[in-house]
């Protein structure tokens, strides 16, 4: 071979090998790009299965049937979606083009999120959203049931006081008894009147004792609601049976917490204070002469005062009581699976992340034809371009070509290299000259 045909085919590549390398890697791959995105629909396809079986409502025939089409009708437009975006969008060369069809992928990414990730999402992680939502339902269960303990139990504090009255008033009756408040011994108009109001004030004590036996029964009742409760929340079971079983026992817990609420003795205390001060009427003195119904009268006057300024001191402890916030507990909601994943999805993002990946998976395999075509079109073009070439550059192209074609006319057809015929060796390589000479010609 001449030098000057030498020259020129190593001066002038044909195609870049790396370009060559990534087509056939490309057309190597198509079945495997197919066979992956099948098998990631038939995923989504699975779980939006999952999830759609619970929302669904009927007889179990027609929501096996239901659930069936929607999850293939899935499967087949997540599968024909991706596989139309790997065969058109990397062949789109032109700027609009490729932005319209990156459009397009969004468009369709967010309606496959929208028709099956959320349901993939309820069939991965719906069973533990249920029991988180069941776990934060008995944190203010038990929450509501100590505050209305709080609040029933708060008038045992009164007990110390009424009793400590009731305890006073019979001391001064004993004493007045011996003659120590009016100076003359005996069960008259006084005694009556102190072992009367000791008596009520009693009676009041006694009641308060009684509701807190009921208030410590109604709370060993509820806490063992609560118990229950938290044993259906770490069960193993079926979530739709725990979470079924787990209403019932939130009905019986709202009863008890009314019942605590009800029991408290605050408003019975409030009506006893109120009844002492307001409805005290001094008795006559029954005194024999006129000097001991003075006696009698002036001792009645100071009970009658202390009588108002111990009622008005349980009254006011009582108002303190019944102004504290009652408690409202909120009745349990059952959720399915669907809906509580989505109410708690800030606490299942792995979950969501994973069903998410399934459906979007593909977009990753659209990019990376994208870039792999961008590069083979770009390997494939000619070493020098017109608008690159300078006119010494351009001069010199024109000499080179027409030394090739001096060179291939001197060259026997008939020459033989040991036995073979020679190849043509400028026809190949001399391509892209040629091609760039003739764009040069008709740039000019």
């Amino acid at each position: 071979m001449p030098p000057n045909t030498a020259f020129a085919s190593q001066a002038l590549p044909s195609r870049s090998s790396a370009s060559l390398l990534l087509s056939k890697g490309v057309t190597r791959l198509e079945g495997t790009l197919k066979l992956t995105t099948a098998i990631l629909a038939l995923a989504a396809g699975v779980y939006t299965y999952l999830g759609v079986r619970e929302l669904l409502n009927g007889s179990p025939g027609m929501v096996l049937f239901a659930a069936v089409i929607y999850s293939v009708a899935v499967s087949v437009g997540i599968y024909t979606f991706w596989v139309f975006l790997m065969y058109f969008m990397p062949h789109m060369i032109y700027r609009g083009g490729r932005g319209l069809m990156f459009g397009c992928m969004l468009l369709g990414s967010l309606m496959i999120v929208a028709m099956s990730s959320w349901l993939n999402a309820s069939a991965l992680a719906g069973a533990a959203a249920i029991q988180q939502h069941l776990a934060i339902t008995v944190q203010n269960y038990t929450r509501d049931l100590d505050t209305a303990n709080t609040n029933a139990i708060a008038a045992q504090g009164l007990l110390p006081d009424i009793q400590l009255a009731s305890s006073r008033f019979a001391k001064l009756a004993d004493a007045e008894r011996a003659g120590s408040l009016t100076g003359t011994a005996g069960s008259g108009t006084v005694v009556q009147l102190l072992t009367q109001m000791s008596g009520q004030l009693d009676g009041l004590g006694q009641e308060v004792q009684a509701s807190s036996k009921r208030v410590s029964a109604l709370y060993e009742q509820g806490s063992k609601n609560l118990a229950r409760m938290r044993e259906l929340v770490s069960d193993r079971g079926p979530i739709s049976t725990r979470s079924d079983a787990f209403a019932a026992e939130s009905l019986g817990l709202m009863g008890v917490i009314a019942n605590l609420q009800q029991t408290s003795v605050a408003p019975a205390v409030k009506r006893a204070a109120t009844s002492l001060s307001s409805s005290f009427i001094a008795p006559a003195a029954g005194g024999r002469s006129s000097d001991l119904a003075d006696r009698q009268t002036a001792v009645v006057g100071k009970v009658e005062s202390s009588i108002g300024a111990q009622a008005t001191s349980l009254s006011d402890a009582a108002d303190k009581i019944l102004a504290m916030p009652r408690v409202e507990p909120i009745r349990f909601q059952t959720l399915s699976p669907a809906e509580a994943v989505l109410r708690y999805a800030g606490d299942f993002i792995p979950s969501w992340a994973g069903a998410i990946s399934i459906d979007l998976m593909p977009a990753v395999l659209v990019l990376i034809l994208c870039v792999v075509h961008a590069t083979i079109r770009r390997e494939g073009l000619p070493a020098f371009s017109v608008s690159d070439m300078s006119a010494g550059e351009l001069v010199a192209a024109l000499q080179m070509a027409r030394e090739v074609g001096e060179a291939q006319r001197f060259v026997p057809a008939e020459a033989k290299v040991d036995g073979e015929p020679l190849p043509e060796p400028a026809a190949a390589t001399n391509e892209k000259v040629f091609t760039s000479l003739s764009s040069a010609r008709h740039t000019k």
